[in-house]
């Protein structure tokens, strides 16, 4: 057994086996369909469990309805320290499988990448953490408690899955920190690579809104059309942005932005956490939309339109028409704060606020961040670690609540991102996977030893 400055540390061999074993574990998942709805999350759920069992590790398996399977798997420490949670989710988004070129499900390896529906989202986490079970099984010296969570029904909300355990067996999940889904893949900007650390996530507050008019025969067209009250609502919405709130997360990762940039971008990019500057900044310094866009999904509660309703029949004027808006805010905001919707679209649209759910933030960086800093200085030398809002959710939001801080930290190399995820020919690099495990190893041995 290996030991580097007071905490286990894998030898090269061992990294290779898990590299090798993550691949395999990764492969076999994508083989097993659980696309959500319905999810059918069991048949994965028991092939962890028995890669668990015959590593002599226990495990608990829950199926709190047919189909809808979670494992949790506990790697015993020597009890001088508390718990780290391991937590992912089986099930997957649909498919179109027209639009790829590979059988989604067929687990592929060829031109150096793992394809399939969650090689990216994120079966690739369930695979690296089981990997990194056994290999510490094997190599051993622990002080803290690994438990590995690998649940169901996080594409659809959760609460078949990291819900229901957080409610129901608080106590088998119950760890002094989680790593989870959520963030560290890695971004350039600049001269500088950055890996972001999710330790805080806006929540989805889901609203209709729901225009109301006189109908009649469509040869007649009138001005108290339900659909155009709707549209014009709709089309001042689309453009118009909600207020900016900058949250600490936020106020940390404009900090660690900026001070990887050469002045006198690294002045500008500070400007990102002043409300009244902000969206200029972003404008100009990020030439990138896609990831100017990101960030400034940061910033302000987010609302964006995403189903239309209205009318039976094409020649009859409906007298009512509804949009559903998919919502999203930050920590500490809460639905009632959305009504600022009103003061953009205008009277005479009725917003109905249905599902609700609270934003949630952990501190950083944390023992278990330092952890991650002193790791990466090794995988990654140069690179800097900065925290991270995301902009949807993951099931750590079912944690943070109940006491235990959770962190997204799933590195990958800056050709990977998340590009390919919940999209077609999804697909993750070895050469990625392969950083991950090395760098998850170095994070769990830092902090569990």
């Amino acid at each position: 057994m290996a030991e580097d400055a007071g905490f286990p540390r894998l030898e090269p061999s061992e990294l290779a086996r898990a590299v090798e074993e993550a691949t395999g574990f990764l492969v076999d998942l994508i083989k097993i369909p659980t696309v959500n709805p319905p999810g059918g999350e069991t048949a994965a759920a028991r092939y962890v469990e028995k890669v668990m069992a015959e590593a002599r590790i226990p495990t608990r398996f829950f199926e709190p309805a047919p189909g809808r399977g979670s494992v949790v798997a506990r790697l015993k420490g020597d009890g001088t320290k508390g718990a780290l949670l391991l937590l992912s989710h089986l099930d997957v988004v649909p498919v179109d499988e027209k639009r790829w070129t590979v059988p989604p499900f067929a687990g592929l390896v060829k031109d150096g990448q793992i394809w399939g529906r969650g090689a990216v989202d994120c079966k690739n986490v369930v695979a690296v953490w089981m990997a990194l079970l056994l290999a510490f099984k094997r190599h051993g010296g622990l002080k803290r408690d690994l438990i590995l969570a690998a649940t169901a029904d996080e594409e659809a909300g959760g609460l078949m899955g990291a819900g229901w355990l957080a409610e129901h067996e608080l106590e088998t999940i119950q760890a002094d920190a989680c790593l989870n889904e959520g963030g560290g893949p890695a971004i350039t900007a600049g001269p500088a690579t950055y890996f972001l650390y999710n330790n805080a996530e806006k929540a989805p507050v889901w609203v209709k809104l729901v225009a109301e008019g006189r109908a009649g025969h469509a040869s007649m067209p009138h001005s108290d059309n339900a659909v155009l009250k709707l549209t014009q609502a709709l089309a001042k919405l689309a453009p118009s942005r909600l207020p900016v709130h900058i949250i600490p997360t936020v106020r940390d990762f404009v900090a660690g932005l900026a001070a990887g940039q050469s002045f006198p971008k690294s002045l500008a990019v500070r400007q990102m956490a002043n409300p009244a500057l902000a969206e200029r900044v972003l404008a100009t310094a990020f030439p990138d939309e896609e990831q100017a866009a990101g960030f400034r999904a940061m910033i302000r509660n987010t609302a964006a339109p995403t189903m239309l309703s209205a009318g039976l029949k094409v020649n009859v004027i409906p007298s009512e028409a509804s949009a559903d808006v998919d919502c999203r805010i930050l920590p500490g905001q809460t639905a009632d704060d959305l009504i600022r919707l009103r003061a953009v679209i205008g009277e005479g649209i009725r917003i109905d606020v249905g599902r609700r759910s609270a934003g949630s933030e952990s501190p950083f960086p944390g023992p278990l961040g330092e952890a991650i800093r002193g790791t990466l200085a090794e995988t990654a030398p140069g690179a800097r670690l900065v925290p991270f809002l995301v902009p949807g959710a993951t099931d750590a939001r079912f944690l943070r609540p109940r006491g235990i801080p959770s962190y997204g930290f799933f590195p990958t190399l800056p050709k990977d991102g998340l590009q390919t995820a919940h999209g077609h020919d999804e697909r993750l690099s070895l050469e990625s996977l392969a950083f991950a495990v090395r760098t998850l190893a170095g994070v769990i041995g830092r902090y569990a030893g």
